[in-house]
């Protein structure tokens, strides 16, 4: 389920939101961006957080988790305008996409991590339930 939605999410934006370069798994990328290779920005990075399971129909599982969409952008005064728009494309394709394992994508918050001297990082937190069937 995670593979499928994260592949539905890298389509999705390489097809209509070409303004974002690369698109990744997130690994703390902002944190360490010195010691890293370099990633052409605007940048995507997706981010699974915790998975809560319960019972399905006495068959499979349904879970309840949340997937961040980490968008990093260079900063320069009044570049935010461009990175908050390009925010809003994202979220507009984004909202409300499904798949097989995968449903109801909604966004339920969003930060502005502003604590790096050359880029901006915007995060848009998502709710989405899963299915594991067995």
């Amino acid at each position: 389920m995670r593979q499928e939605l994260f592949s539905m999410v890298k389509a999705i934006l390489e097809k209509d939101v070409p303004e974002v370069k690369h698109i990744d798994l997130w690994n703390h990328n902002v944190e360490f961006i010195e010691q890293e290779d370099a990633w052409a920005r605007p940048a995507v990075f997706v981010e699974f957080g915790t998975i809560t399971w319960g019972p399905f129909n006495g068959k499979g599982r349904r879970g309840k988790g949340t997937v961040l969409i980490h968008l990093v952008t260079d900063w320069s005064e009044g570049e935010y305008e461009t990175a908050f728009a390009l925010c809003r494309k994202i979220h507009t394709e984004l909202e409300g996409i499904d798949g097989d394992e995968f449903d109801s994508l909604s966004l339920i918050a969003t930060d502005t991590n502003h604590n790096h001297e050359e880029i901006l990082e915007s995060i848009d937190t998502y709710a989405v339930r899963y299915l594991l069937a067995e």
